[in-house]
This record gives structure tokens, sequence and C-alpha cells, in this order.
């Protein structure tokens, strides 16, 4: 098969913008029903007026690669002038397949659903639920589809355990000679959870040759939002112990007595924070459309947003230039430092205990190990909540399985969205307004 893409490719860092729109929000975890969300409006905004140009899927996330692909048609710009990052190997809540056949179908399937020739950057999904052994048969067989099929440029691995995400890609570097390109941490850059930002967990990403590490999840799923989790459609899913998301609900309560919102306060916090203790597995190209007049470092750490309307996109943005921007007025820098200082002072000692807590993800071995590293930075048991017996009653009711068979066609409840929404595909209905008012993740 000739390939559509010139191998080799630059290292990743030098085109992955610092900014990445994250999609998981397309999907009914996050929305009753996500194709009636204003999600060509979100694309089309975030790439035409704010230059965001990276967009983050998985076929894990429901529909969300079938609305994203819909909307970047609507989009009349080269597809050189934008990037596409999805995933494989997850199939459902409790399903993996890191088989090369199912890693092989699950990539041919974004192409279709995304409707792209190649794909820029590919993770394997939540690498923490399967054997080391089927991480490197999924990164190889997505490195063979990089090199004979052209269809791909990058290869990388996502999940929550950041020792387990860093003993993995040191795995890789060592059996195959050839370092990951990314690395993709959820909920572990954030203020309820910083351990990404380890020094010497970073210095073991430098030495297995990672390229990149994305942050996602700054807000971890709705943890740490004003409503909370169990206000929302997140309330049955999330993997926060009830006394996890009590503690954080507190932090909502503490940025209200100081004229903020949790949101914003959180927002903020892991963009400007991550943005230079992630700078050396960041970003080097900076520039953005929309973004003259703005002046950042040379390299940053990347951040993956997720909205659910345009007003929450806008309103994200906002926040990232004053972030990004080194001449910040002398109201912009009053305002990092009131942040930095409430989320140190108040918001940390609050949540005492519950501070770097990591909720079990993965195999057993993994999460006892993940839980062990966490005892050791708190020493004891605080007043706020119980971290063991929490930690025991989720595994009390969380199990996962690893199928051997290829991924599920489960595209029939979503097939009409290729054809969906055709008015406002065309400008002829004004979005809907989210239920929530809120960014999700």
């Amino acid at each position: 098969m000739a390939s559509p893409i010139a191998p080799p490719p630059p290292p990743l860092s030098t085109v992955l913008p610092p900014l990445i729109l994250g999609t998981a929000t397309f999907n009914t975890q996050y929305h009753p029903d996500p194709t009636h969300m204003p999600y060509v409006s979100i694309v089309r905004e975030a790439l035409l007026t704010h230059g965001i140009t990276a967009f983050d899927t998985s076929p894990y996330y429901g529909p969300s690669e079938h609305l994203l692909g819909s909307a970047l048609e609507t989009v009349e710009t080269p597809r050189s002038s934008y990037l596409l990052l999805t995933k494989a190997g997850r199939i459902d809540a409790r399903t993996f397949d890191y088989s090369p056949v199912a890693i092989r179908a699950s990539v041919y399937r974004s192409l279709h659903r995304l409707r792209t020739p190649y794909l820029d950057l590919v993770y394997a999904h939540d690498a923490e639920f399967v054997t080391p052994q089927q991480v490197l048969t999924a990164v190889t067989e997505l490195r063979r589809l990089r090199d004979e099929d052209g269809i791909l440029r990058y290869v990388g691995i996502s999940g929550y355990p950041v020792d387990v995400l860093a003993f993995l890609a040191e795995m890789i570097y060592r059996e195959t000679g050839e370092a990951l390109d990314a690395v993709q941490s959820y909920s572990n850059f954030c203020v309820q959870n910083t351990r990404l930002g380890d020094p010497k967990l970073l210095q073991r990403f430098a030495d297995a040759g990672v390229d990149v590490i994305t942050n996602a999840s700054m807000l971890s799923m709705g943890l740490l939002t004003t409503r909370g989790v169990d206000r929302g459609p997140m309330a049955s899913w999330h993997p926060a112990p009830p006394e996890l998301r009590r503690a954080c609900n507190g932090l909502a309560q503490i940025a209200q007595s100081e004229g903020e919102h949790l949101e914003e306060v959180a927002i903020r916090w892991s963009m400007d924070h991550w943005a230079r203790i992630g700078a050396e597995f960041g970003s080097t190209a900076i520039s953005h459309k929309g973004e003259s007049g703005v002046r950042g470092p040379a390299r940053m750490g990347i951040s993956v947003m997720g909205v659910s309307s345009v007003a929450e996109l806008d309103e994200t943005y906002d926040i990232w230039r004053s972030v990004i921007n080194e001449e910040s007025d002398g109201r912009e820098v009053h305002r990092r430092r009131k942040i930095a200082a409430l989320v140190k002072d108040r918001m940390w000692p609050s949540l005492g205990s519950w501070k770097n807590y990591s909720w079990p993800s993965g195999r057993k071995e993994y999460y006892q190990g993940e839980r062990e590293s966490h005892d050791r930075e708190t020493q004891t048991e605080s007043r706020a909540g119980e971290p063991r017996r929490a930690e025991i009653r989720y595994k009390e009711t969380h199990t996962t399985r690893v199928s051997g068979r290829g991924p599920e066609e489960d595209d029939r409840k979503y097939r009409h969205v290729d054809d969906a929404d055709t008015d406002e595909r065309q400008g002829a209905r004004p979005p809907k307004k989210d239920v929530t008012g809120t960014p999700k993740l």
C-alpha cells in the first residue's frame, strides 16, 4: 500500500502544539445525547478562531470519533493544517484487546470515522489494564502500521497510574531500542494530584527517551468542578471514592470563599504549572493563529482541554493565553500569584491525605505499587478519610476482562451521525446550550 505520508517525520515535540482540544466530552459519559452538543461549532471555533490545531479522541469515547470527523469535514482547511490523535486497544469499560488484528482493525476504523487518510498519533489506550507483553505487542503493531502501511506518524501509550506508565515506557525502550513518541497521563497533574510533576518520575521518562508527555483531565473528569461529580452524569462511573468526592467538594467552597470558581482555579493552576514543569516533554510548536502579540517560552508542557460548549472553549482559551504570555501586566501577575497561594495554602491542606491520592486502575500488581508509593508520601492517613478502605471497596466492585477478539462494531447507535445535524453544519441553526455550563475535563 502506498504511503500517504512521507517518513520519517520530525520529532513530535516540534509539531504538536502546546494546547490540544480533547473530545472525550463528545460522549454519553458526559452528555445525555452528544449529537445534540454544539460539537461542530466547538471544533470550528477551536481551529478557525483560536488556532487550536490538535484534536484528541478515542473509539472508547462513544461517538466522539464520528462527531469530530463530521465537524472537521465542514472546515475548508487542508488535512496537513491540523493533527488527529486517537487511541486503540480499549473496547469498553471492562474489555480490552491489544492483539495485532484488533489494533489494526481499530486504527483502520478510526481512519473511516475521522474521514482521514492518516492519523498523526495513536496511543495504546489505558495500558495499565493489560500485561506488559500485550502493551509491547500493541506498540509493535502500531509501529508496523506506521512503517509499512504509512497510515500513522507517531506512537504512544496512555493511562492513569504514572508509575506504571514510566515502567512501560522503560520496558518498551529496553526491548525495542526505540523510545515512545508520547505518553498521555490524565488526572495526575491537577489541583488534587500532582504526581506527574515529581522530578524522579520525570527523570524516568527522560531516561526512557520519551519525547512528549500530554497532561489531560485538568478537572479530573469533573471531580474538580463546582457542582461536583455526584450531581452530574459522571456520578455512576467516576472512580473517585465517596470520601475523595467530598474532599473535592470542599475545594469548591474554598474557591467560592475567595470569590473564585473552582473550575477556573483548577484549569489556570494546572496549565500554568505544567507549562513550566512539563516543558522538557513539551512543545516547541508554540505559534498559533490568533496568538499574535503573545510571547511565551521556547518550549512548554502540553495540556489537553475538554469542553462542552463554545463559551467554555472561549473561557478556557482566554485562561491559556494569559498563562503563556510572558509579558503579563501587573494584574495578571497578581492573579497568578493569588491562584498559586490559594491552591498551596488552603486547598492542599484541606485535602489532607487525599492530596496525591490515586484510585486503583489496572492490574492488581500495578495499583498496589501505586498505593505503596502514595503511602510513602503521606506516611499516615489523616482525618480527611481512609484511602485504603475506600480502595478496598473499589476493588470489590470493579473487574476487568481482556478480550481475545477484535474490536466490536458498535457503530450502529451512532451511524446516523455521519448525516445528522446537517442544518447545524451548514450554519442554519444556532448551537444548542450546554445543559451544565461547566467544563467537564
